[in-house]
């Protein structure tokens, strides 16, 4: 494994104990440039992963606590009037950062989930007419918990679309539920996170991934998962043309890591 992804994972694995699979999938995930949907009940340490990774990195980390009263403004930004300058100011919104956790995800309504549509698919944020880049990188981390129904919006297929992954933290295992008694005990561990990476560093990571052969062969491979998919009885719908791209991407970022 790379040297520098080697300490990102060993730095984030202070805080965040018996993740090891998990971890190696948010990894594959960032340098891919795809975004993550974890489905799992609360305090299995879902939003702990978010921080950790933003604390190893020194990414900018937004977290919103979606509900049914939030609007796609509280996410976007909105305009205010300046009365100094008597012109329109644009006040970013919490989307404008490097990792976004989107907290249980399916509480907002079909409207507030339409205004991630964009942003996850073209990292580009509109407002008013005007069209703003996100920051880069950026990765979407969403939480739903697949338990409680009361209260929630289904995610559309086309939201669902937009994840590259989407996965389980599950429990930990007693060993590692005493580990993780021992290192909170005297203290929280994620205030003893310290970078080992910068944002650029991660860039340029990305930029390598993009770069890595992919053979023809490989190429036909995935399209026959793909096609197989499509005409498979027990699939209603099958991988769109932006899954069979992010299942390169995925795979690339893969044979990196490897």
């Amino acid at each position: 494994m790379n040297e520098k992804l080697e300490l990102l994972i060993n730095e984030v694995k202070k805080a965040v104990l018996g993740k090891d699979d998990v971890l190696k999938k948010v990894v594959i995930a960032l340098l891919a440039n795809g975004h993550i949907l974890l489905e799992d009940i609360p305090g299995v340490g879902k939003t702990n992963l978010a921080v950790a990774l933003t604390k190893a990195i020194q990414l900018d980390y937004q977290r919103v606590q979606l509900t049914s009263d939030v609007l796609p403004s509280d996410l976007l930004g909105y305009s205010v009037y300046d009365f100094e300058t008597k012109e329109m100011t644009f006040k970013k919104g919490p989307l404008f950062t490097n990792i976004f956790l989107a907290d249980e995800i399916n509480r907002t309504s079909s409207k507030t989930q339409s205004a991630l549509l964009q942003v996850m698919e073209e990292g580009m944020i509109s407002v008013d007419g005007l069209t703003y880049p996100t920051a880069k990188p950026f990765i979407v981390i969403a939480t739903q918990n697949p338990i409680e129904t009361v209260g929630t919006f289904p995610l559309p297929e086309a939201q669902l679309d937009r994840f590259l992954m989407k996965f389980s933290l599950g429990n930990t295992k007693a060993e590692e539920e005493i580990e993780v008694i021992k290192r909170f005990l005297y203290g929280n561990p994620f205030q003893k996170l310290e970078p080992v990476c910068e944002t650029e560093e991660i860039l340029v990571l990305q930029k390598e991934v993009q770069e890595v052969f992919l053979h023809e062969e490989l190429m036909e491979y995935i399209v026959k998962i793909v096609m197989a998919t499509r005409t498979h009885k027990q699939i209603f719908t099958g991988v769109s043309t932006r899954g069979t791209l992010a299942l390169v991407r995925a795979a690339k970022a893969l044979a990196y890591v490897n």
